[in-house]
């Protein structure tokens, strides 16, 4: 595929992804909201897998045709440039306050999740067997979660915020428009991407898990990153670190565990993996833990820090 081919690939596939991404969770809310669900099962449901959405169908759809260490970069790099680029950048615009109980509850459970992954991939290739124990632990999350909602009465000011961040379709008509072109852009863009990804590798000589790392992971973590920056533009820091949060937590055990629980083989750990890029991973959900549960403020200062180890790990990888 020539260059510029796969750069329009990549550049179409983003466009869509992030179309695809913004109106499903939109248009999925203002329906559960419509329907009368409950604020916690639209928290713990349609924002968290709906910001993650772009996540699972590249993953998926690079396992499914043939390109699974593409997938699992996507998952890895997702994560690191979630808390490394999508919390740097609206925390070098305002700070972000994040010492609510839920954020420190779920901060935990993030590195928890994150440090069992990394000790799957320890073990060998990632196999049907190993993605059942992801979903596993996405099943003992939620009901974790769903228990500890009785005690933290967060969830409804929670989806209270997220109406505001985000600005819901009021009518039938748009809701269910809004539904239906999430549906249909995310596959396309989903397609679009890995096929420029993949070209991209090519021309590059370089691996599809570096591409997964680096493009892919930025292309599908662009909802997370507009939604970040709107709520802390809007001044709803709280929302912008739990939407990090949740959505590294759903990439392993609902998005990983899916893709390795339906790819037809094993997907392999790729090389360097183990040496440096899920120890990068590790450490920024350390980082990240260990200020929502001490400091509970990610300033201006500790922004720049973080996109600074963002940009030395991607030139690392290169």
């Amino acid at each position: 595929m020539p260059t510029y081919l796969a750069v329009l690939y990549i550049f179409g596939g983003v466009i869509w992804l992030l179309m695809g991404g913004d109106v499903l969770v939109r248009g999925a809310i203002a329906l559960s909201r419509k329907a009368n669900v409950s604020p916690l099962i639209v928290g713990l449901t349609v924002v968290a897998f709906g910001t993650s959405a772009p996540e699972f169908v590249v993953s998926l759809r690079a396992a499914l045709t043939g390109y699974p260490d593409l997938a699992i970069g996507n998952i890895v790099g997702s994560n690191i440039a979630n808390i490394l680029l999508v919390i740097a950048l609206p925390a070098i615009i305002y700070p972000m306050t994040c010492d609510q109980t839920g954020a420190r509850r779920d901060s935990r459970i993030m590195l928890g999740v994150s440090l069992v992954f990394a000790a799957l991939c320890a073990l060998g290739p990632l196999d049907r067997r190993k993605g059942l124990v992801l979903l596993l632990m996405l099943g003992l999350f939620l009901l974790h979660a769903f228990r500890a909602s009785g005690l933290d009465k967060s969830w409804e000011e929670e989806s209270q915020g997220w109406e505001r961040v985000l600005g819901l379709p009021r009518t039938s008509a748009m809701i269910g428009a809004f539904v239906v072109l999430g549906i249909v852009a995310l596959p396309l863009g989903a397609d679009l991407l890995v096929r420029g990804a993949v070209g991209i590798a090519q021309t590059l000589g370089v691996s599809s898990a570096v591409i997964g790392l680096t493009v892919v992971a930025v292309g599908t973590s662009l909802p997370e990153l507009a939604t970040t920056l709107v709520a802390a533009l809007k001044r709803e820091p709280a929302l912008a670190v739990g939407n990090v949060v949740g959505s590294n937590v759903m990439n392993i055990v609902a998005i990983m565990g899916v893709t390795a629980s339906v790819s037809p083989t094993p997907i392999p750990i790729p090389e360097g993996f183990l040496t440096l890029d899920l120890p990068v991973m590790l450490l920024a959900a350390a980082i990240l833990t260990w200020i929502v549960n001490r400091s509970g403020v990610i300033g201006p200062r500790l922004g720049v820090m973080l996109l600074l180890g963002y940009l030395v790990y991607t030139v690392a990888l290169f």
